[in-house]
């Protein structure tokens, strides 16, 4: 069957990897069928029919009133805020596993990776319950201040729309900081240890250490990262948001993905959703593209 040994370990290796390969069609391109639905007027239950095509109708809709436009456009800062926010300090995890794996303490250092790395298998349904065990108007930090004497009153922090996108980035830094820091982890581990060594041999203190050898070996891991953020700029995700938003913070916190989400499920306007989704993955395939670009240029290799 096979002609030689190099095609038998070919086609294994294929077998590994076809499992992924079906899921990856099934989950991520197999619903892009849902696109038609964009150029339709979809009223469910009913069928789409020729009759309820409508070309580019929602597309249009999209600009044709002030209130369109300021809604989008109100939806569009919010989510260039956060996944600014978000971008501007992705190198976070890369710092925390350096400064983890300078823990000499071996128990100490698994203890706190295990420890920053458990938040990001609660669902975010539970991190709202953690929160609002934490922050409601009887919640233990108010019940903690009063007792005090700080404060008199209840502060409404979940209710209160001010400052609502840097705790939104606290919760999510709290809930991936060690998750995120694993691939770094993983490169500082392939880092020769002779550099180490030599380092030392030279003289060189550990903060030395870290600046001339730890950082620069974990510099393309990093900006590969970034440059896959970069092509996500617009997917901010819907589960933070839609478990955080309410009557009080909604103009704040609002994103792109919670702002398709509501329009389907809230209003049953389910083919401008699709049509607004879909004009997000086409700027976010062409985000990913600049950044593979940006990557060839400067780096001198691609991420694709």
């Amino acid at each position: 069957m096979f002609k030689n040994k190099r095609d038998k370990r070919a086609f294994v290796n294929f077998l590994l990897v076809a499992p992924f390969i079906i899921l990856t069609l099934v989950f991520c391109y197999y619903p892009l069928y849902g696109w038609v639905y964009a150029f339709f007027d979809y009223r469910p239950p009913r069928p789409m029919t020729m009759d309820s095509f409508v070309g580019f109708k929602w597309f249009k809709s999209m600009v044709e009133s002030p209130v369109k436009i300021q809604q989008i456009l109100s939806v569009l800062r919010n989510t260039f805020v956060m996944s600014g926010i978000t971008l501007s300090t992705s190198w976070i995890p890369m710092l925390f596993a350096v400064f983890l794996n300078e823990i000499r303490n071996t128990r100490f250092r698994k203890f706190v990776q295990t420890a920053t790395t458990l938040p990001n298998f609660i669902s975010w349904v539970l991190v709202y319950s953690i929160a609002f065990s934490l922050f409601n108007s009887t919640g233990m930090m108010n019940s903690f201040l009063q007792s005090l004497g700080i404060i008199k009153e209840p502060i409404l922090f979940l209710q209160s729309s001010n400052h609502v996108w840097l705790t939104q980035w606290l919760w999510l830094t709290w809930k991936n900081l060690g998750w995120a820091a694993i691939m770094y982890i993983s490169a500082i581990s392939s880092i020769d240890e002779e550099m180490y060594e030599a380092a030392r041999v030279d003289g060189a203190n550990r903060w030395k250490i870290i600046w001339t050898i730890t950082i620069p070996n974990l510099l393309p891991t990093f900006f590969v990262l970034l440059m896959i953020n970069i092509g996500n700029f617009l997917s901010n995700g819907m589960e933070q948001f839609y478990v955080f938003q309410n009557a009080f913070n909604k103009e704040y916190i609002q994103v792109l993905d919670l702002y398709v989400f509501n329009l389907a499920m809230g209003s049953g306007s389910y083919s401008i959703s699709v049509a607004i989704s879909m004009l997000k993955s086409i700027i976010s395939l062409a985000l990913l593209f600049f950044a593979n670009g940006v990557s060839k240029m400067v780096r001198g290799e691609s991420i694709l």
